[in-house]
């Protein structure tokens, strides 16, 4: 292994910077939460990780965060996503793949639109205590 010198370690400081700032929530109004439970990981989660985080930084959209979690519960439906934004209900959306992840930034988080076709229902919502 090469010898890292100060300034590549200086470059891999800011980086890494850029990525960890675009998963910090701050005062951010849209959150994009992915299940990336070993389920979620095995039907793609990781794919549509990258896609909101990818379009997130070219679009130049600050006010988003990406966020991961674990088992959301619906394993049948994976990867899934909860979108939180101002000015829409909570959504969960299911069966998540790049296009879908996609769409979900076009239609949603940039058009005010649900996704309808992969829209699905929180599971045991009525027993949750917020």
């Amino acid at each position: 292994m090469a010898k890292m010198t100060l300034e590549t370690l200086r470059k891999l400081r800011e980086e890494q910077k850029e990525v960890i700032e675009r998963r910090d929530s701050g005062e951010k109004s849209i959150h994009i939460i992915v299940g990336m439970g070993t389920c979620g990981i095995a039907a793609g989660a990781k794919e549509a990780l990258n896609v909101f985080l990818g379009e997130a930084y070219t679009r130049k959209m600050d006010n988003v965060v990406v966020k991961q979690t674990g088992c959301m519960g619906l394993c049948y439906a994976e990867p899934t996503v909860e979108v939180k934004m101002e000015g829409m209900p909570d959504t969960l959306y299911g069966n998540v793949d790049a296009a879908v992840a996609r769409k979900i930034v076009n239609l949603h988080l940039l058009g005010g639109k649900l996704v309808n076709d992969h829209v699905f229902d929180y599971p045991a919502r009525d027993i949750n205590k917020e």
